[in-house]
This record gives structure tokens, C-alpha cells and sequence, in this order.
């Protein structure tokens, strides 16, 4: 990267700099290689963080079905960490996992769980003897599929097996390996239509079931199948779903680790808010010890000192940003932290010389937000609260008094947090942590009805970053790195840049 005119003497924030378009033979977005080269399985250079309220196992298989990572957070009890691994190790790469629910269960009931948008079903399926309590299904125990458009057009108590009409359209798993083929197979079959959408007739479905012998493996609507022939999977060496997972750097941080990879985990984050501390080498040299083949992420650190030590302890990856997140309060109660644009810059190019990486952590926007972040030199980029208020993130959908569909969201060191990590200690120390506690516990988030899925946002994003790569002349994250051109700005050159919400 290149600053256009002379180097600046104050540090940036992503909102202080731009690119500069330049000279470019890269014709098309699609002709673009967005792939981190980070040591991780990730296509994408998108990473979602290891928070509470944004990361559980259905985003984290979501977002590796198109080619990001998602960190499960450090905070939840061994066993809970492992069945989440095995989950999303277990999910369909080339389908989407279903949405399983009861013909006894209601629309309310649905609509906490998918949002009320185009796309968005949930498979209605008996509960026998023969089918799961989770999301494998007998196709013989299979009764329907709904749209969230027909559960919001019903009563709240409605049952869904009430609102069926006629069999699903089913394909099979062994047709749909070419993914260009697979998507005029959906086409097909969802024009054709099966009544289930909620008329007396036939009408065309959103989706598809997949089988493959007597069993379901997922859904596949025609959007899900386009986006198979843009995005490549984060896969592991026996081509499942990846996942990172977060590991703390107090108690038994070997046999967290031995634990987690022996579960699967294909990334180990060591995480804490101060990341160039002493505890945090004493974990990376213990963990680098037990040799598990697996790339090291570690943080949070600002600075090309925290790099070097953190590479020297055994860190392959570091985790960069203290204060820009949207939950976090750190720089205003401490006044600790550094904008993110310099941070970023400064210790990608300590990393480069090192042969590690960077993840840049927190502050971003907007999808240019990303784009100079990696301009910046980052292999990937963390988000957290961008993706908290998505359908596939932890905990129910919630529905506010304008009827508008919300999650909440909290900081890791608010006091929600706190309450939440160190739940099991006596009243007194848990007393003496949330007195310290940081950050916001509790924050609503509305999904937006354009963009309620994860992949929306992938959409939108990489729409966003590939263009970027266009205008340097970059078919590649490495060629971005060193094509961008950055220039600086003036607050109003930052609001210029912003579609008018009224007209003239």
C-alpha cells in the first residue's frame, strides 16, 4: 500500500482515508481471488467474532459454507465447545442445514427462529421414533416446507402442519454436484411448485428439500444455489465445514487446547483484551508446545512491539484493534486503544517481515470499511456486531413494539458478560468483576429486512471489496496489498462519500 501525497503524522480511523483508483486490466468482480492465504481453510478474508451474541454453531456453518470463519467464543463450558464443533462439522457443505420444526409447533414459533423475509423457510417434520430431536430427518417423516412470507400472513397461533398443501419438491444430493447445473435443477423444481407456499393450488416454492437415499440433508433455495457457484467453502482436510474457536489464557490452557483440536477446531484464538501481556506469551508458548499443526491467532494488540512478541511466543496470525468495536467503551472509560486504519497498517507490515498475518478487529462500517482494512495489510477482517443482528446468530428473534425483528447484542466485558463467565464463582468475587465490567450489556440490534441472513451481508460485503480490488488493478488479496493507494480526507470528504437519504 501507498499513501497518495506525503505520509501522514496522525493516526487514522477507516473514516480519515479513501482509495484512489488506478490503472486496471481486471474486467470483471467475479474475475477477483478474495482467499486470506492467512495458514487457515478460509476463501473469504471475513471472520466473524468470537463474541457471545454474534457466534454459536449455526452462523459459524453458515458462514463457512461461503468460505469465512467464525470464532466460537471462550466463554462457553468445554463440553458445550465441543458438541458445537461436532455440529457444525456435521453440516451439509453444498446444501443448507434445516430449520426443523413439529407440525404441532406454531408460526410464532417459526418466526422467532428465521425472519420474515424472501428466502427463509423452515422444513416441518413428524417426530417419531425414527426422527431426530435436531435437524436429520427421515424423508418419510418429512410433511413440508414453509416460507416465512406465509408464516407472516398467518395467525401467530396457526400450526404449521395445518398449513401445508401437498408433498415438497424433493431433489436428490447426487444431482446437484455440478453446482451451474444445480441451480437450473432448483429453478426447475421451485417453478414447478407444490402448493406448500401456502395457496389451494399449486405455486412456485422457495425451496427445495434435498435427500440423499431415505434421509434429508438440507434445503436449497435458488439464491442458496447461485451463491454455490461464487463462493468456495472453508473446508477442512476431510473437506467439512471449518470452524475457529476462542481459547482464554487463565487455567488450563494446554488442556483446553489439546480438547478443542482433538473436537476439531481448525483455528485456536487466543484471546484477551490486553494481548501484549505476559500471561498471553506464557499461553501461546504453552499451546505452540503441544505441536497441533493448527495456525495461532492472537490478541488484541496495536503495535509492531505486541507483533514481535507475540510471533516470538508462537502466534501465526494476530489479532489487531483495542476500542474500535461497537459494543466496547474501552477507549472512553480508559482511554487506551488506537485507531484502527494505524494499527492495522503498522503491525501488518511487522507481521509481513515476520512471515504471520493480521486480522483486523473491530470498526468497520460499511463494506469499504473491509476493503481498507485489507488494503491496510490485514488477511482478514473481524466482525462482530454487523453480524450479531442476523438470523443465524445466538438466541432468538425478538419483535419490538413497531413490529420490527431485533437480536441483542453485548460487549464481552460488560457486565452481562462478566455474569455470564464467571457465573459459578461466590457472590463476593462475582461482585468485585462487575465492578469493573466494560462495555455495553445490552444493545438491540434490528435486522435489516433487505439483509436479515449472514449471507445477505456476505453479499453485500464482497460485492463491495471485490470492486475495490477493480479499481486498484488487483486480482488478488496480495496484489491489493500492494496496489492500494490510499489518500487522506476531511470529515466532509467522508460525508460526501454518503448516498443523500432525501432528495434535493
Amino acid at each position: 500500500m501507498e499513501f497518495l501525497g506525503s505520509q501522514p503524522t496522525v493516526d487514522l480511523t477507516y473514516a480519515d482515508v479513501f482509495l484512489v483508483p488506478r490503472r486496471s486490466a481486471v474486467t470483471s468482480r467475479l474475475d477477483v481471488q478474495l482467499r486470506p492465504e492467512d495458514g487457515t481453510p478460509a476463501t473469504l478474508p471475513l471472520v466473524a467474532a468470537n463474541m457471545n451474541s454474534v457466534t454459536g454453531p449455526r452462523l459459524a456453518a453458515v458462514l463457512a459454507r461461503r468460505g469465512g470463519l467464525a470464532v466460537l467464543p471462550q466463554d462457553l463450558a468445554l463440553a458445550d465447545t465441543e458438541a458445537a464443533i461436532r455440529w457444525v462439522k456435521a453440516q451439509p457443505v453444498a446444501v443448507d442445514s434445516p430449520m426443523v420444526l413439529p407440525p404441532e409447533a406454531t408460526a410464532a414459533d417459526a418466526l422467532r427462529l428465521i425472519p420474515r423475509a424472501p428466502g427463509q423457510t423452515v422444513v416441518v417434520a413428524d417426530r417419531g421414533a425414527d426422527a431426530s430431536a435436531s435437524d436429520r430427518v427421515p424423508v418419510a417423516a418429512l410433511r413440508g416446507i414453509l416460507s416465512a412470507e406465509r408464516l407472516a400472513s398467518v395467525p401467530a397461533d396457526a400450526r404449521l402442519g395445518d398449513l401445508l398443501h401437498g408433498a415438497p419438491a424433493l431433489l436428490e444430493l447426487a444431482e446437484l454436484e455440478d453446482a451451474r447445473l444445480a441451480f437450473d435443477r432448483v429453478v426447475a423444481a421451485t417453478a414447478a411448485g407444490d402448493g406448500a407456499s401456502g395457496s389451494d393450488g399449486p405455486t412456485a416454492a422457495d425451496a427445495v428439500g434435498v435427500i440423499s437415499g431415505e434421509m434429508l440433508v438440507g434445503t436449497l433455495s435458488r439464491r442458496s444455489a447461485l451463491r454455490r457457484t461464487i463462493y468456495a467453502p472453508a473446508l477442512d482436510r476431510d473437506g467439512r465445514l471449518a470452524v475457529a474457536v476462542a481459547v482464554g489464557i487463565n487455567g488450563d490452557v494446554a488442556g483446553k487446547a489439546r480438547a478443542l483440536a482433538a473436537a476439531g477446531a481448525d483455528v485456536l484464538v487466543v484471546d484477551t483484551a490486553h494481548g501484549h501481556q505476559e500471561s498471553m506469551l506464557r499461553a501461546l508458548r504453552t499451546i505452540g508446545g503441544l505441536d497441533l499443526g493448527l495456525p495461532i491467532v492472537a490478541g488484541n494488540i496495536v503495535t509492531a512491539d505486541g507483533v514481535h512478541d507475540l510471533v516470538d511466543a508462537g502466534a501465526t496470525i494476530l489479532k489487531v484493534g483495542v476500542g474500535p468495536g461497537a459494543m466496547c467503551t474501552t477507549r472512553m472509560m480508559t482511554a487506551v486503544g488506537r485507531p484502527q486504519f494505524s494499527a492495522v497498517l503498522e503491525t501488518a507490515s511487522a507481521a509481513r517481515d515476520l512471515g504471520a498475518h493480521v486480522w483486523a478487529d473491530g470498526g468497520v462500517r460499511y463494506p469499504r470499511d473491509v476493503a481498507l482494512a485489507l488494503a491496510a495489510g490485514a488477511a482478514s477482517v473481524m466482525i462482530g456486531s454487523w453480524f450479531a443482528g442476523t438470523a443465524e446468530s445466538p438466541g432468538e428473534l425478538l419483535t419490538d413494539a413497531d413490529g420490527r425483528q431485533y437480536k441483542e447484542s453485548w460487549g464481552m466485558a460488560s457486565t452481562k458478560a462478566v455474569q455470564g463467565r464467571f457465573g459459578g464463582l461466590d457472590a463476593y468475587e462475582l461482585a468485585r468483576k462487575e465492578l469493573f465490567a466494560e462495555g455495553i450489556s445490552s444493545s438491540k440490534i434490528l435486522l435489516d429486512p433487505a439483509r436479515p441472513g449472514v449471507e445477505d451481508l456476505l453479499d453485500m460485503i464482497t460485492s463491495g471489496v471485490r470492486s475495490s480490488f477493480t479499481y486498484a488493478g488487483a486480482s488478488s488479496l496480495a496484489e491489493f496489498h500492494a496496489r492500494a493507494r490510499v489518500g487522506l480526507q476531511s470529515a466532509a470528504g467522508y460525508e460526501e462519500g454518503k448516498a443523500l437519504p432525501v432528495s434535493w
